[in-house]
């Protein structure tokens, strides 16, 4: 399901009326895509930090520019390497009925039983690539690791055949795992210095 972000139309593009954009709390944007001719717009950075939290990196939005609106992804954003301000966003119209591959972020759902007996979570991949149409995209991949017990694990393969969606990774791709207590703890120790070694 999308989440709607409003943005206004941009008449002017002087050096002023960036700053004034930019002093209201909005930076500029760009909607393009397949048989849309590209728009320039204005968006207000909280409310767009806030809905992209909300859909994902990925997520469907649909942008409402006044009189009319697009659905989109976000394609790119820049931030302010000093303030982190967002500096320009692309927004990419896409049509409901189209296939998209984008990342999806992995939501670890549930405590682990070995967790609970000491054993530490190792997640090598928070998102996976998926292929969807538009409007059956997922906004994120639930994954249920209460029963995984020190030394198992969930791989791709484990979820693949859960979900309608197509996920582009091979099944032996490892999700989620429980590592045993005296594996981190070796792992731990291999990082220290041996005695009478310098360190760096």
């Amino acid at each position: 399901m999308s989440k709607t972000l409003e943005a206004k139309k941009r008449h002017a593009f002087t050096r002023a009326s960036l700053t004034e954009i930019r002093t209201a709390g909005s930076f500029p944007a760009v909607i393009y895509g397949k048989d849309v001719e590209s728009e320039p717009v204005a968006v207000e950075e909280s409310q767009f930090i806030k809905v992209i939290r909300e859909v994902g990196r990925n997520g469907m939005i649909t942008l409402q520019v006044e009189d009319h609106k697009h659905d989109v992804i976000l394609q790119e954003y820049q931030q302010d390497p000093i303030k982190g301000h967002i500096v320009h966003a692309d927004f990419l119209a896409v049509d409901q009925s189209s296939e998209i591959t984008a990342q999806v972020r992995v939501d670890l759902e549930g405590e682990a039983v070995g967790s609970k007996e000491g054993g530490v979570i190792q997640q090598p991949l928070y998102e996976l690539n998926v292929t969807a149409k538009v409007s059956e995209f997922p906004e994120n991949i639930p994954v249920n690791i209460s029963e995984l017990a020190i030394g198992d694990s969930i791989s791709v393969g484990d979820i693949r055949n859960k979900f309608d969606f197509v996920i582009e990774h091979e099944d032996d791709e490892t999700i989620v795992s429980v590592l045993p207590p005296q594996k981190m703890e070796e792992d731990a120790d291999a990082e220290q210095p041996a005695e009478g070694e310098a360190k760096e």
